[in-house]
């Protein structure tokens, strides 16, 4: 009988078990693995049949692969990490229905005096154009009270709790009016189709900062380790990609930005009451926010394309 030998990345293998610290107080730590670049090949290559060799050599192939969405292959290889995480930064990791995940239960360990804490400098405000998101930093003045509360309802909070424990209570109701900035500890394993997904969601620029942390130390300190060749081929084909969609790439073939102007007005992305108003000179205040248009915008100007609508120079703003 033949001899199977596990393959390993020796680069991944030289940082087992070692802690990366994340935000004040959390961590991550690979804990085993299972596959590497070359087993993507291999699943591909028993699903092609023979000759893919000739055609394809390995790095070429896993850049076909993801470039082409084929993506079984990459579920070929697992990872599993020990993660100590805030809970609402957890919250939103759980989200992603892609693992299996064993979490440190508090109604069975007592919960430590841990929590996330955001700093003098940390405190986003609220984006006007997203609900879900933030956009700049509190002054100075104000960060220095926010930071004060959080001080005092943290240390509050576990006050009551360890009251509660002290009294004899249950620990499963003990903890229920602990705060989202404690953390929490899991085990979370995942294969590495799921896990480019879960990055390319959480490396966005629009993802919440705490998980972006995690997300970044992930792809940056263990993946690029773990599966090189795999790491650079998602780089460029989906993390450093975007997306044009059938309306973006008729306009882009539109020379001219007051023609594109027009049709944004035809498909919705500038409203026509608006468009006809300012051509009658009674209107000249700044244009109603479109979210598809401004993503259009945000391609264009990677593209080239610095003023797509003409906006400037008819003397409209964003």
């Amino acid at each position: 009988m033949a001899e199977l030998q596990r393959v390993n990345s020796p680069e991944l293998d030289s940082i087992l078990g070692e802690k990366f610290p994340v935000l004040n107080d959390g961590f991550l730590k690979v804990i085993d693995y299972l596959g590497n670049d070359d087993s993507i090949v291999q699943a591909a290559r028993v699903s092609c049949g023979k000759g893919t060799k000739q055609a394809l050599e390995d790095e070429e192939l896993i850049r076909y692969l993801l470039r082409h969405h084929h993506e079984t292959p990459f579920e070929m290889c697992y990872i599993k990490f020990h993660v100590r995480v805030p809970m609402d930064c957890w919250r939103q990791w759980i989200r992603h229905r892609i693992s299996s995940v064993s979490e440190r239960s508090s109604r069975y360990s007592i919960v430590d005096d841990g929590a996330q804490q955001a700093g003098i400098d940390g405190w986003r405000a609220q984006a006007r154009t997203n609900k879900q998101g933030s956009s700049g930093f509190f002054e100075k003045e104000d960060g220095e009270i926010c930071s004060q509360d959080e001080k005092d309802l943290h240390e509050k909070s576990m006050e009551i709790y360890n009251k509660r424990i002290n009294m004899g209570m249950a620990r499963e109701q003990a903890r229920k009016d602990l705060p989202l900035c404690s953390y929490t500890e899991a085990y979370w394993e995942v294969n590495l189709c799921s896990l480019f997904n879960f990055l390319f969601l959480r490396m966005d620029s629009h993802a919440q900062y705490e998980i972006r942390q995690y997300a970044n130390i992930i792809a940056e300190n263990i993946v690029s380790k773990w599966v090189p060749v795999a790491w650079k081929a998602f780089q460029d084909y989906q993390l450093n990609a975007m997306t044009l969609s059938a309306i973006d790439i008729e306009l882009i073939n539109i020379k001219s930005g007051l023609e594109r102007f027009n049709r944004a007005v035809e498909i919705g992305w500038i409203d026509k009451e608006f468009a006809d108003n300012y051509k009658t000179n009674k209107l000249t205040e700044k244009l109603p926010f479109n979210l598809e248009r401004k993503e259009f915008n945000e391609k264009a100007k990677r593209l080239g394309l610095k003023d797509p609508f003409y906006l400037n120079i008819l003397g409209l703003k964003e």
